[in-house]
């Protein structure tokens, strides 16, 4: 496999370019803890090991989009080996459909306690340590400590979400006083911290300190499982010191679709990464032309909408899913679906396969291990509680459940839920080019079929194909477009019977990094215009 990087300068809509280098690399949204990442590598650590210290430092210095009290996933490459991780927490075991029934809800509510699972991010942490870091764990997370004791600057994409969220939970703050540790917390002066400010966690760092030394055993199993305990009992919530000692993440089988010589991969429901792999399984047999024509994306689009539909039916706890994963997989059913296809705008259904806030990393290293790593809180902060004392942000991934009886993902007792946090990786021949990720709810899937049409259809460097304009569908005909969309395609798109709407917040439509590695190992990286980005490389 010779995979080369182009000589493209193009980058839109910021002046960035691609970086290159040999000895190791780290790629995240904040440059804080890129460099944490880069400082570990210098210390002697590996990819795993820059990966667990970049995720710790980042629930520090961007906790707006993840936290100690989050979930997490990782596609980690080692030993001619792609390894998935999924720790994403299951449902407390007295959250049941009958509980939520009996206290008048008709849908998750999208903060407070009842939409809290079992935080997963600690345990990715010390397992992927144990299986593949070299470095001790608690040198590992030390630079997350240090930041969240000494301090650090608000960077400007930190700032702006930080005042969103302040306004969502000053809301929330009078449905109940366990909304108010969040604003000792995220608020200490009584108002929201602003860009540029220089802010202190302590009680973040205190919390470090304790999953560093027990290994992430007192978040489970210790002292920090009996403060999130006590935090639940006094507030009527569901979510137990029980719920948290029996839960470990799990090794997984990254799934994969072969795409024009490529192998994409993702991690396996109960996320949603499978949505970019059934939509390249339909695009596989369509010549698309050339890039920004109307052709390429319409059909993106409709075989995005064709996939994503089928998901959001069919997605859910694997253990409870009606329909196999191969089954969704399959070049037949994908063969079925590409027929729907047409010059127009259709409004999808799902088919019948059957037949009987975030945050995203990769690092690389100089003896070929690659990470692909994403972890969240959701919606922000998350649920916009913190178990006093410890600077947890409690997370509220539960949200995505439904009270829908008849589907795969309604809630229901030690169940994990429909999970849009997904990793990327991209290999050729067996052989690793890299790890790729875009971070932004339902976004994710979206962002990653349309880098990966960028990368291997258009043959773009890992920048241009990050700063392309992007869509995204958002139910029935409706598709979201940025501003710098090309207007004329615009155009084009709504004569076929698309509702195009143009956006002004380019958040919307994801903050992702690449790391590419060529057959003589250098490495090309790329962060995205849409964050604060950076890709710290030695």
């Amino acid at each position: 496999m010779k995979f080369q990087f182009d000589s493209l300068a193009y980058s839109y809509p910021s002046k960035r370019n691609v970086v290159y280098g040999k000895k190791g690399m780290v790629a995240t949204s904040n440059p804080l803890a890129a460099q944490v990442g880069l400082e570990i590598l210098k210390k002697g650590g590996n990819a795993i090991d820059a990966a667990i210290a970049t995720a710790a430092t980042l629930t520090v210095v961007e906790p707006t989009s993840n936290g100690i009290g989050g979930d997490a996933f990782a596609l980690v490459w080692v030993g001619d080996k792609l390894h998935g991780l999924n720790s994403s927490g299951p449902s407390p075991k007295a959250l049941t459909l009958e509980a939520l029934k009996e206290l008048g809800h008709t849908e998750m509510p999208k903060y407070g306690l009842i939409p809290v699972t079992v935080p997963g991010a600690p345990a990715a942490w010390a397992e992927l340590s144990k299986k593949f870091g070299r470095l001790p764990f608690e040198e590992v997370i030390e630079p997350a400590i240090r930041y969240a004791e000494e301090g650090y600057v608000i960077q400007p994409r930190v700032g702006e979400d930080w005042a969103a969220s302040y306004r969502v939970y000053s809301q929330e703050r009078e449905k109940g006083e366990e909304f108010q540790p969040w604003f000792d917390t995220f608020a200490p002066k009584g108002d929201c911290p602003k860009i540029g400010d220089y802010i202190t966690l302590k009680d973040h760092g205190k919390t470090l300190r304790e999953i560093a030394k027990t290994k992430s055993e007192s978040f489970y199993r210790g002292d920090l499982a009996e403060s999130i305990d006590s935090f639940s009992k006094k507030y009527g919530g569901f979510i137990t010191k029980e719920d948290l000692a029996a839960y470990y993440p799990g090794w997984v089988e990254p799934i994969s679709t072969d795409y024009k010589g490529y192998e994409v991969y993702e991690i396996p429901p109960n996320g949603h990464g499978i949505t970019a792999l059934m939509a390249l399984n339909i695009l596989k047999g369509m010549e698309l032309g050339p890039r920004d024509s109307f052709n390429s994306t319409h059909l993106q689009i409709e075989a995005l909408k064709l996939a994503f539909t089928d998901v959001q039916k069919y997605v859910a706890d694997p253990k409870v899913m009606k329909i196999k994963i191969e089954e969704l997989l399959s070049q037949e059913y994908a063969d079925e679906r590409r027929k729907l296809i047409t010059d127009k705008a259709l409004m999808p259904e799902a088919g019948n396969p059957a037949k009987g806030g975030t945050v995203y990393l990769c690092t690389a290293d100089d003896e070929g291990n690659m990470v692909s790593y994403i972890q969240s809180n959701y919606m922000g902060f998350g649920s916009g509680l913190v178990v006093p004392g410890t600077g947890i942000a409690l997370h509220n991934r539960g949200a995505n459940f439904n009270l829908d009886e008849e589907s795969d993902n309604c809630v229901g007792s030690c169940k994990r839920p429909y999970h849009t946090i997904i990793p990327g990786f991209l290999t050729k021949g067996g052989k690793p080019v890299g790890p790729f990720g875009i971070m932004g709810g339902f976004m994710q899937p979206q962002a990653h079929l349309q880098v990966m049409i960028n990368t291997i259809d258009y043959n773009m460097n890992p920048q241009e194909a990050l700063d392309r304009p992007r869509w995204q569908w958002v139910g029935g005909k409706t598709v979201e477009v940025e501003q710098s969309f090309d207007n004329r395609l615009a155009l084009e798109l709504m004569r076929a019977g698309h509702d195009i709407v143009v956006k002004a917040n380019s958040v919307t439509f994801g903050r992702g990094q690449i790391i590419w590695r060529n057959d003589d190992g250098v490495l090309c990286g790329a962060t995205e215009p849409r964050t604060d980005g950076q890709v710290a490389v030695w």
